[in-house]
């Protein structure tokens, strides 16, 4: 494991020799050698004469290699071997693999601006440019205003939203659950805590296992207030003999039943622990986890728990939320919405596939369950490949789950650019069709609207008035559901802005929902509001999101796909055969292994 790591880490980093004197010769290192530099061998010159790199490095360059038990570099566009001490880092290069947790935070906090700091900032970086005077805007007669555009725009009111016996107006994108109790409260009988926190003591693991029971409960769920046996123990290295050893004494204790929950408590810096956690446990055991901090233990409080029992029900197959009023264009007649999102392997990992995500609302009228279906695909390919297979699962559970079919589907699909509209548009809307038609054996399809959704851009939306409190919120952001549709939007196409979430930090992003297709014929109102609307349903807090749930939650079931590949298994050394493939769109790709039965209908991945 630790070679892969280091494999990777050095993989396209360009490195200078420093053996050869005053040529100071820089190569791009693209492998590490398995064997160590004394074991490596080459054929030398015509004769091919079998010689070893130390050896060669001492008769050449005079150098003795010392390191001979590390591996040897391989770089350039032959293999050629470099012993690392022979080799320094170039400076100043671009680093283009994925930032760690404390790399993350840092540059977050570097562009963490409110809205008037962000605005004048841009606007000073207007004047600075002086783009009136620019040879080069002159030439081209590109003419740029030193004043942002200002755009007309509403305010969309907030939902009604109904727990059970009661109902809350969110004010400013947000909520209190205090004195409510879930729409629909889960149900758990069996459950029992793991610790993987050395420090945090079986007394402080079992009062916080009590205290989020007795939360559960005073939420509405049938939570069993004790769990099965006291909390067991496990050093991180031992997950997966822990995990099974906790079902099969599980198993023993209820007579063959299964545990409901497993409560796990994890070191603060757990690595790939937690990955390993959910692969184990949905793919190999059919157990539902919920995975808390060893500091979030510590440092316990109402709000903490609350946030935790907001997931637990959603997990196990409760509802937390629906909205009161109904749904346009959705409660009159049965509608599935759907969900999609394709995530790409991280920058350096050019062996790994794609994960699509396709979810789906199999709860009409109230559409908050999104059952998940996944699939792994090509590397780096945004079209969904299996869509047709996936869209004709979630047909058929649609029609067995409400014993009527879809009279209507609504689509909502993330992370497409607008160059890649024009395929999406071909491959995908064509993939649902032939799934309809192969599922019901009917011709005739239910009309069907496509709304991409888009967060990376680079649009910002500033209040007229930044001392308006009328229409800003307490961050100093725009108010939560502005929806901007005219002037910087398509002339022609459907498509607009939408604030649908309160800023906490920083400057608030709008999404961006631009619609390929149409068939239902929405008007702008009725599925802006419905978009937003959708926003103030996601299981996992009491404030609305800032994209539509649906396209949420196929985003977060496809970054839970991606720890189901063991860590290595997509090394350049590993051969196809070692691996279960599948053909997708006349594609060979390994294929996800697949989730356990008992939890292919619920949102465990919340």
């Amino acid at each position: 494991m630790i070679y892969g790591q280091v494999k990777r880490a050095l993989k396209g980093l360009k490195v200078e020799v420093t053996h050869r004197q005053n040529v100071r010769r820089k190569y791009t290192i693209f492998g590490l050698t398995k064997e160590p530099t004394k074991e490596l061998t080459f054929p030398f010159g015509d004769s091919g004469e079998i010689k070893s790199v130390v050896q060669y490095f001492h008769d050449t360059y005079q150098v003795n290699v010392i390191y001979t038990s590390l591996p040897c570099l391989q770089v350039g566009n032959k293999a050629t071997f470099l012993p690392m001490e022979v080799c320094k880092i170039v400076g100043g290069q671009r680093y283009t693999k994925r930032l760690n947790e404390t790399q993350t935070a840092n540059m977050v906090n570097m562009n963490n601006k409110k809205p008037v700091a962000r605005e004048t900032s841009i606007l000073e970086m207007v004047e600075e440019n002086d783009y009136q005077n620019d040879e080069y805007a002159k030439e081209f007669g590109v003419m740029i205003s030193k004043s942002p555009t200002s755009v007309p725009a509403r305010i969309l009111p907030s939902p009604q939203l109904n727990y059970h016996g009661g109902d809350t107006r969110p004010k400013c994108g947000q909520w209190n659950m205090k004195n409510q109790k879930m729409f629909e409260g889960g149900v758990v009988n069996f459950w029992r805590c793991l610790n993987f926190a050395q420090f945090v003591s079986n007394g402080k693991a079992t009062g916080f296992c009590k205290n989020l029971a007795s939360s559960c409960i005073d939420y509405g769920m049938k939570f069993s207030s004790h769990p099965i046996d006291s909390p067991y123990n496990a050093r991180p290295e031992k997950v997966e003999q822990a995990l099974k050893t906790i079902q099969k004494e599980a198993m023993t204790m209820l007579e063959g039943k299964e545990l409901d929950l497993l409560i796990v408590i994890l070191p603060d810096n757990n690595g790939s622990l937690y990955g390993e956690v959910k692969r184990i446990c949905e793919t190999q055991l059919g157990i539902i986890s919920q995975c808390i901090l060893a500091r979030t233990v510590e440092r316990m409080n109402v709000h903490t728990l609350a946030n935790i029992v907001l997931k637990i029900n959603t997990k196990v197959g409760g509802i937390n939320v629906v909205l009161r009023d109904p749904i346009p264009m959705v409660s009159d007649r049965p509608t599935i919405i759907f969900g999609a999102d394709v995530t790409h392997p991280n920058p350096g990992e050019s062996g790994s596939p794609s994960i699509a995500a396709v979810v789906a609302s199999q709860n009409w009228p109230n559409v908050t369950n999104y059952i998940p279906i996944l699939s792994a695909q090509l590397g780096r390919e945004e079209k969904i490949l299996d869509l047709k297979r996936m869209a004709k699962e979630h047909f058929h559970a649609f029609e067995k789950n409400n014993q009527r079919r879809p009279e209507r589907i609504i689509f909502y699909r993330d992370g497409v650019s607008d160059g890649q509209f024009n395929q999406v548009r071909e491959y995908e809307l064509e993939a649902i069709r032939e799934a309809w038609r192969n599922e019901f054996k009917e011709s005739v399809v239910p009309p069907i609207t496509f709304v991409v959704v888009q967060k990376r851009h680079h649009t910002k939306l500033f209040p007229w008035n930044h001392d308006d409190f009328s229409s800003v919120d307490r961050s100093g952001n725009i108010y939560p559901g502005t929806v901007v549709d005219s002037d910087i939007c398509h002339p022609t196409q459907f498509n607009f802005y939408l604030c649908s979430h309160a800023g906490i930090q920083a400057t608030s992003r709008p999404a961006h929902y631009h619609v390929l297709c149409d068939d239902n014929h929405f008007t702008a109102d009725q599925l802006q509001t419905l978009t937003n609307n959708l926003c103030y349903i996601y299981a996992r807090c009491t404030r609305s999101v800032s994209y539509a749930s649906p396209a949420y939650y196929a985003h977060l079931a496809a970054f839970r796909a991606r720890f189901y590949f063991e860590e290595g298994s997509f090394s350049e050394e590993s051969s196809v055969r070692d691996s279960k493939i599948h053909q997708v769109a006349d594609a060979q790709v390994k294929q996800l292994p697949p989730l356990c039965d008992n939890l292919k209908n619920l949102t465990f991945y919340c």
